[in-house]
């Protein structure tokens, strides 16, 4: 039998992971790059995973979402690099902060514990086993550390620990949401955000619970309420994930797996090892944002508070299955994901109303470079500046900005204050720094819904009244009922502009779907009335 070469095997799990033919992948590899061949950041981050996993091998993300066909790309991985042994650190050791949690546990003390609570919550339907629950948390703690790290302050600043036994608290909600009137899970949302600091502020306790409530006409929502320095969006989605297949083992009598997975240190220090030429590197191509607006005012002429107001509203935007239809159509032909349709759209209708052709957007990426990050949950998300330049032809652009997101994913190790400094933006407390206006695709991270023994799991974001940005924009959902949320601080932006900025993206994104593939972007939509430039250009 003949031995297959490094690259025909990664070939084969790149193929696993689009869900193509592995006889035809190699030929369209051979010329066509990653998102071309229908892939994703999501995809893109479990073939780098799963390649490190199964082969023991390196591929680059930047390079796996960039222009370069697949195959080169791939043909350019390395042996993955062994991972530097850290201290021991027993139960209950004083531990230093992650880079993730000593910026969560700043926000906190700047803003409260509103500003860094976050709320995913599960509408489940149909007889709820209370006791395999109860089951299944205890199971999630004792796989996970981070589960149980709790954290305290120090005469140097804040530490954190990690509890040898503690699993995630349930409680019950005897009220909230059980009324006939209105929204029962937003009502449940209110609720828990009212009583951020009650739910995650439990001194010497891991900042996270379980909340289940009952909703009206026998349902139940159960939500996980954490702070920031315990998880990300990823990880918050990867619980889920192995909650409700735990469930499903736990109500068929099925072992649950108790054993223990590598940690956020074992995990971060894999990370660093596998990074790809440090943060000077990611310093060096930090340099193509100069001459980008180190910030895009949306006040229009309106006066800033002098310190950003973290108090944020949020609006629910809509799409019919017409226009995602003719986005998906539009990333097929241009040859990009269909995350990066509604990047671009966003960038396009944000620039029209700040009368810019070129700025940066703040996107999350997921930083987990590491089969051993993939299932750890730990705070590793950044929000990157991606370069967004509003010209040439429609699938000019669109491609544009693709490339642009993958060039972003190089400085993903340097913070936003460590990349405002490489690029001489001083600090302003009156406002986000560098990104002022975010993006987050956050649909493929779960699926609409999912059953689990006799329950049926339909997902929700909750919102616990702050923002990060003057204007965020995330994907929720995308295949059934696509669904955007505009997260935005009525400080900057009045509830009035906010739902006007909707329908221009929503017009932009109909504008980029309508287009002919040559049509210039600068045709597409007017600048709105009272449009005016407020960039503040980077030095």
């Amino acid at each position: 039998m003949l031995t297959r070469t490094p690259l025909e095997e990664l070939l084969d799990l790149a193929a696993d992971v689009l869900g193509c033919d592995r006889r035809a992948l190699p030929a369209g590899a051979a010329g066509s790059p990653f998102i071309t061949l229908g892939g994703g950041l999501a995809q893109a981050v479990r073939l780098q995973a799963r390649a490190g996993r199964q082969l023991g091998l390196a591929v680059d993300l930047a390079q796996l979402l960039g222009p370069a066909p697949l195959a080169d790309v791939l043909a350019r991985a390395v042996p993955v690099p062994a991972a530097v042994p850290g201290p021991p650190a027993g139960a209950g050791a004083v531990r230093a902060l992650l880079p993730g949690q000593r910026a969560a546990l700043a926000a906190e003390r700047a803003a409260g514990a509103g500003a860094v609570c976050r709320v995913l919550s599960a509408e489940l339907a149909g007889p709820l086993d209370a006791g395999a629950l109860r089951r299944v948390l205890a199971a999630l703690g004792a796989r996970h550390e981070g589960l149980r790290t709790v954290f305290a302050d120090a005469p140097h600043g804040p530490v954190r620990r990690v509890l040898a036994a503690c699993a995630p608290p349930l409680v019950t909600l005897e009220a909230a949401g059980a009324g006939g009137g209105g929204d029962p899970v937003a009502a449940v949302h209110g609720y828990l955000a009212a009583r951020a600091r009650q739910l995650v502020g439990r001194p010497g306790r891991p900042p996270l619970v379980f909340a289940l409530g009952r909703l009206a006409g026998g349902g139940h929502l159960l939500s996980f309420v954490y702070h920031d320095a315990v998880a990300d969006s990823w990880s918050a989605a990867l619980l889920w994930q192995e909650l409700l297949a735990d469930y499903d083992r736990a109500v068929h009598r099925r072992p649950l797996v108790r054993g223990l997975r590598p940690g956020p240190d074992t995990a971060g220090r894999a990370l660093v090892a596998a990074r790809p030429g440090g943060l000077r590197a990611a310093a060096e191509r930090a340099e193509r944002l100069r001459g980008f607006p180190a910030a895009v005012d949306l006040t229009e002429g309106a006066p800033r508070p002098a310190v950003f107001d973290v108090h944020g509203e949020r609006l629910h935007v809509g799409l019919d299955v017409r226009l995602r239809d003719a986005a998906d159509a539009t990333a097929r032909r241009a040859g990009v994901p269909h995350g990066t349709v509604l990047l671009a759209a966003w960038a396009l209708a944000v620039g029209r109303r700040a009368d810019l052709e070129r700025l940066l957007v703040g996107c999350e990426v997921p930083r987990r470079a590491t089969a051993a990050l993939l299932g750890t949950p730990a705070p590793c998300s950044a929000t990157v500046p991606v370069g967004c330049e509003l010209q040439g032809g429609v699938d000019y652009f669109l491609r544009g900005v693709a490339c642009a997101f993958s060039e972003a994913l190089g400085c993903a190790d340097l913070d936003t204050a460590e990349l405002a400094r490489e690029l001489g933006v001083r600090p302003d407390r009156s406002r986000p720094v560098l990104t002022p206006v975010t993006f987050a695709a956050r649909d493929e991270l779960l699926p609409a819904r999912v059953r689990a023994g006799d329950l049926s799991a339909r997902f929700h974001h909750g919102h616990a009244g702050a923002v990060t940005a003057d204007a965020a924009l995330t994907v929720l959902r995308w295949r059934e009922g696509p669904l955007l949320r505009l997260e935005f601080a009525p400080a900057v932006l009045s509830r009035t502009r906010a739902v006007r900025l909707a329908g221009e993206l929503r017009g932009a994104l109909a504008a980029l779907t309508a287009a002919s593939p040559h049509t210039p972007v600068e045709d597409l939509l007017p600048a709105p009335a009272g449009a005016r430039s407020l960039a503040l250009p980077l030095p």
